[in-house]
């Protein structure tokens, strides 16, 4: 292969356009609308339509950018699985896959603590809201599916075989610690770090 060929294989992704650029901004201005709505007056007493207004957006038009009233909250969740399963990724081949998935855990649990107040409001209104547990249970579904083939990969087996339920098994234990440990977060304000409490609901699946 020629060094031209070389390069052109490994040239840099294409920014984003402009219209990606605008539809980003939108999202985001939308997103830090309704979270401080939410906040004021709740979840079930903001509407679509408040926020659409204080955004300067049609009701049609806010729906193009989010499906429903629950993914304006849940959005970045997305984007937390694939940071999960990226840290995932670069853990050492050898490590056993429940701490491969604890220390996966350390990126979003840093991001967490960065902002405590902002990050335990929206905790706390995620599990007071029936319809956002419900949406955020969906949510941990899909980083289960993306986490589970390199837990099978650890375990030398295949997500995909029926008889084998350990790597959904495991990923689903972890995700449940992960919660237990937001809930516990939540109620004491923050006082424990959730690192530690996090430590505390896994370490308890290995007495």
């Amino acid at each position: 292969m020629t060094d031209s060929a070389s390069t052109a294989n490994h040239s840099p992704p294409k920014p984003p356009g402009l219209r990606e650029r605008m539809r980003a901004t939108v999202r985001a201005e939308v997103v830090e609308v309704a979270l401080r709505l939410f906040s004021v007056q709740g979840f079930d007493r903001t509407t679509v339509d408040q926020i659409a207004a204080e955004v300067g957006l049609s009701r049609a038009s806010l729906f193009r950018y989010f499906g429903t009233k629950e993914d304006i909250v849940l959005v970045g969740l997305e984007g937390n699985g694939r940071q999960i399963g990226e840290a995932l990724a670069a853990r050492p081949d050898e490590e056993r896959p429940w701490v491969a998935l604890r220390r996966a855990f350390d990126a979003l649990v840093r991001v967490n603590e960065e902002e405590p107040e902002q990050t335990l409001s929206l905790l706390r209104m995620l599990q007071e809201t029936p319809s956002l547990r419900a949406r955020h249970f969906e949510k941990q579904l899909k980083w289960q599916e993306q986490l589970a083939p390199d837990i099978a990969r650890r375990l030398g087996t295949s997500p995909d075989l029926p008889e084998d339920p350990r790597p959904s098994a495991l990923v689903a234990a972890a995700l449940a610690c992960l919660d237990a440990a937001a809930t516990g977060w939540v109620a004491c304000e923050g006082a424990v770090p959730l690192a530690v409490l996090l430590d505390r609901a896994m370490d308890a699946l290995t007495e």
